[in-house]
């Protein structure tokens, strides 16, 4: 199983990075286009404990596939965890924190994660998932920088 931890400094405080992060519409808006990321079913405005959410994406070489998570834990405002419950990983555990500092909140992500297929999803990982996982969180990185103001303030 892999382990990857992100970490980015937001200036804001640390609910107005709930209220945008526990938004499950604003997922898309930090997603790579080209993943071809829709959720697909009914959202709450908020995140809650056993929210189960369905999304298509297109992770690898443009084929859709169906993805399910379910909001495993919420501790507003200082974090929640995401788990897959049916898609491509045999484990994904995702922890999103939120701790205050000096102006502002340093957001960190904890992202545990297993491809299936035994060697060959180990293979795999190595050459692609991997990558992809970053570039997708590089991505979201990138992007809160040059969009904050779609941050609440």
């Amino acid at each position: 199983m892999r382990s990857l931890e992100f970490n980015q400094f937001l200036p804001i405080t640390a609910e107005e990075a709930w209220d945008f992060f526990s938004t499950p519409a604003n997922l898309s808006k930090i997603t790579p286009k080209e993943m071809n990321f829709v959720i697909t079913s009914k959202l709450p405005e908020k995140i809650y404990p056993g929210l189960i959410i369905t999304y298509r994406v297109s992770p690898v070489l443009g084929i859709p596939m169906t993805w399910v998570t379910e909001i495993t834990q919420v501790n507003n405002p200082f974090f929640f965890v995401d788990e897959q419950r049916e898609g491509p990983y045999a484990i994904w555990h995702h922890e999103h924190h939120f701790k205050v500092v000096e102006n502002g909140v340093i957001m960190t992500d904890k992202l545990f994660y297993k491809v299936p297929l035994g060697p060959i999803g180990h293979l795999i990982d190595t050459m692609f998932v991997h990558k992809k996982i970053n570039g997708i969180f590089e991505f979201r990185k990138k992007f809160l920088e040059k969009n904050d103001t779609l941050l609440p303030r």
